[in-house]
């Protein structure tokens, strides 16, 4: 079974991070939110195992 890594992995995490808060700068929430879920479904389709991805939503599922 293909585990998900939740282990920081990203070489540069901070730069990443602020990159994603860039590229949503002057959206407004429909944009930002359209943008959001076009980056999910392109990382999705990057890492394209159905197990890890039920693993991704389960961990970020919030109760």
């Amino acid at each position: 079974m293909a585990m998900l890594n939740t282990q920081p992995n990203l070489a540069k995490a901070d730069d990443f991070y602020a990159r994603l808060i860039a590229v949503h700068d002057g959206l407004s929430d429909d944009a930002s939110m359209a943008l959001n879920a076009r980056i999910i479904l392109l990382m999705a389709n990057h890492i394209g195992d159905q197990e890890v991805l039920e693993q991704v939503l389960a961990a970020a599922k919030l109760d």
